[in-house]
Order: C-alpha cells, then structure tokens, then sequence
C-alpha cells in the first residue's frame, strides 16, 4: 500500500494505523480512536505548556524592560506550585528524567520573581528570597517526613489556583494586564484544558479533577482579560493617533 509523508507523520506521532483508517480514511469518529488522539494532542499541549508558558513570560519582560500589571505574589505562588513536583520527586528518590522538566519550569519560574524584584528596585532581596527558597525546598526533600511532602505536592493545584486569582483581581483593578504575556496566557489556557481531560481519564470524579476544573476555568478568564483589555487598548491607541 503507498504510503505518504503526511500520513506516516500522524501515525508516527498522533494515532495507530488503525485509527487512521477509520478516523481520516473512513470518516468514522471510533470513540476509542477519538479518546487516544485526544489523549495525544492533550499531552502535546502539557508539554507545551510546561516548557514555554514561563520562557514567553520571561522574554516579554526582558523585552519590555517592565513588569507593571504582573502580581508579585501570584508569581511566588506559582514557583511554590511548580517547585511542589521537585520536591516530592527528590524526597522519593525519583530518576532524574522523570522530574527534569519540572526543575527547568522551576528555575523559568524563580528567575522571573527575581527580575520583578529586580525592576522594582529590590535585587538584593529577591537573591535572599530564592536563595531561601531554594535552600528550604533542599532541606524539605532531604529531611522532611514523608507526610509532609505528600501534603506539600497535595498543596501544590491550590496553590496555582491562588495564583491565577491573584492576577485576575490585579488585571481586574487596573483594567489592563500590563506584562502579562498573551502567548504565555494561551498556553496556560491550552494545558489546563488538557489537564482537565487527563485527570477526567485518569481519576474521574475525584478533588484532583475538581481543582483542575477550577484551574482551567481562571486560566480561561485571563485569557479572556488578555484579550478584551489589548484589544481596549489598541482602540484607544488608534483613537489617540487620529
């Protein structure tokens, strides 16, 4: 049977041959087929979301030299929250591939507390911050009972959820969201939406699902926020050259 490059692609990397053929081939939407090749784009958007979601942010405070709208502590929060899976993988004992991921968003995350506190006139403060964090997560792993780190990595969806209502009550009280990096946003959005139809598969009803709900729902308003206050502001921009 010939082949072609856009078909051995798909089912190299999204779906077997088999769900090709009933898929793309036969129009027939075999709902294990369509579980698997949703279960496979939503994967693809976790990653996406893990590993550039905090580089574009990075990149767009750099870029404009500024963090005004960006929320101190909704950022804290998030490196507490992207730090939990550190912390409970070296407490376990886990290979390190299996949490490297987790350490590069970790490091994105720390290093742009630090600029915000850097912008703000406090560099010396944002060193000690994370040379505390940093020191403290190592003592945590190190010697902490086990109890204690299943209730940090427990704490971990919560904590990401303050995060996200921290920033949408700042965007909502200055009625822009300032540095806040659209493309970072959408991939948020994108993985949190994935999340939630992972932990549908995986755990069903359960708390885990529910604070993933949660989460997708606040990432969905900044979205939102995102777009309708740039939008407010190129209309005001305009208005003003004319």
């Amino acid at each position: 049977m010939e082949t072609s490059p856009v078909k051995d692609s798909i089912v190299a990397y999204f779906m077997p041959e088999k769900c090709y053929e009933e898929i793309v081939v036969n129009f027939h939407f075999h709902v294990p087929c369509v579980k698997l090749v949703l279960s496979k784009a939503a994967g693809f958007w976790i990653i996406l979301d893990t590993l550039l979601a905090q580089v574009s942010q990075l990149f767009r405070i750099l870029w404009r030299g500024s963090t005004d709208g960006l929320n101190l502590p909704s950022f804290m929060l998030q490196l507490y929250a992207f730090s939990c899976p550190v912390v409970y993988a070296l407490a376990n004992n886990f290979p390190f591939f299996a949490w490297a991921e987790r350490l590069v968003t970790s490091a994105q995350s720390a290093v742009i507390v630090f600029v915000i506190l850097h912008h703000r006139s406090q560099t010396l403060r944002g060193l000690l911050l994370l040379l505390s964090f940093g020191g403290g997560a190592f003592l945590l792993a190190s010697y902490a009972a086990a109890a204690v780190i299943s209730l940090i990595q427990a704490s971990r969806l919560p904590a990401l959820i303050a995060s996200k209502v921290l920033q949408t009550l700042t965007n909502f009280q200055n009625g822009h969201t300032g540095e806040l990096s659209t493309l970072s946003v959408i991939l948020s959005w994108a993985g949190s939406i994935s999340l939630v139809f992972v932990s549908i598969q995986d755990a069903g009803r359960s708390f885990t699902t529910l604070f993933h709900i949660i989460s997708a729902c606040l990432s969905s308003v900044l979205l939102v926020q995102v777009l309708t206050y740039q939008s407010v502001l190129a209309s005001s921009n305009n208005k003003k050259r004319d």
